[in-house]
């Protein structure tokens, strides 16, 4: 019951929030100004994801005054401050900018920190510490670097939070249910938001959607979640990030610098719209989870799984050249526009 209603105040406020945060944040000159990493054309409100999140806080607050003390609360408070501290570095960056090395610094600090209190609770060994701290600090970048078109990251934190809390009641781990489910409410409400492009998460959302992800990712694999269970959300944005940053840095090009070489950005180039676009990337998101799932029915299945997700990352990752080809096939042949 508390869950329910935990989960129902997130949705309600990430929901109404856009309302009164609108004209707030045009009197303070939050504007996101279109770059070469844009995908829209005109200047447009950012910053309205200060609304998740305060959804989110609220919500964990509610959850953890009415659940008894033990190792699963004080989880849940380890994530919520993390990813909290994650949103206020991002709220900082959309109202006056940080330097790219103090960004990087901070976000590092932040991960090492909750992966640090995380490692120690579950008695992991230590140099675990700097690889999960890495890793929720990627993923804080993973989400903002994805954050380009409308829906992406409304969908994006609605199916990985869905899907880790279904994870937790497979697995019984008990705290894992409310974490996602706080996460999948709290973005799930300014989906119609986010669809309509009206108004834009800015780093503030992003980085509260990296870094709350991120720190619900490593908390669940030192509590004994399989690996792949919990990859498998995450693989698409994963993949995607990570070959367009390993193709820059070889290319020689300034990789934290506004670009256009993801490949759900070359689907909109390709005539896509962004809702269209943010779908194929949540359903493939959402074939990946239930690929990683398939390790939880049996170890002699890891494998499959694992051949699974790398099936579904490699045709997400040529999508866009597939369907150039079969443009080319199909246009001589027929008239009007392929979508």
């Amino acid at each position: 019951m508390v869950i329910a209603i935990s989960a129902g105040a997130a949705l309600l406020l990430s929901l109404g929030s856009p309302f009164f945060l609108k004209p707030v944040l045009q009197r303070l000159g939050v504007i996101d100004v279109p770059n070469g990493r844009s995908s829209h054309t005109r200047p447009v409100i950012r910053g309205a994801g200060l609304g998740p999140l305060i959804a989110m806080i609220v919500a964990f607050v509610i959850l953890l005054l009415n659940s008894e003390p033990g190792s699963g609360s004080i989880i849940l408070v380890v994530v919520a401050l993390v990813a909290v501290a994650a949103a206020v570095l991002g709220w900082i960056e959309d109202l006056r900018g940080v330097p790219v090395k103090l960004r990087a610094a901070s976000q590092l600090t932040i991960g090492l920190m909750g992966a640090g209190v995380l490692v120690a609770l579950a008695g992991a060994p230590w140099w675990l510490v700097p690889v999960f701290g890495l890793g929720i600090a990627g993923y804080i970048n993973v989400a903002n670097f994805m954050d380009g078109i409308n829906g992406i990251s409304g969908l994006h934190g609605a199916v990985v939070g869905g899907v880790f809390a279904l994870t937790g009641a497979l697995t019984d781990v008990v705290w894992l249910i409310p974490a996602g489910l706080l996460i999948a409410a709290s973005f799930l409400g300014f989906l119609p938001w986010n669809l309509r492009g009206g108004v834009f998460l800015g780093d503030v959302g992003s980085y509260l959607l990296g870094g709350s992800v991120g720190m619900v990712a490593v908390a669940a694999l030192v509590s004994g979640v399989p690996l792949l269970a919990v990859l498998g959300p995450l693989s698409i944005y994963l993949v995607d990030s990570g070959t367009t940053l390993v193709s820059r840095v070889l290319s020689g090009e300034r990789w934290y610098e506004a670009h256009r070489s993801h490949t759900y950005q070359r689907l909109t180039d390709l005539g896509f719209s962004h809702v269209r676009v943010a779908l194929i990337i949540s359903v493939a998101s959402l074939a990946s989870s239930l690929a990683g799932l398939l390790s939880l029915v049996s170890t002699n299945l890891w494998l499959v799984s694992a051949v699974l997700i790398v099936l579904i990352a490699v045709v997400y990752l040529f999508l866009g050249t597939i369907l150039r080809s079969s443009r080319r096939t199909v246009e001589p042949n027929c008239e009007g526009v392929v979508e």
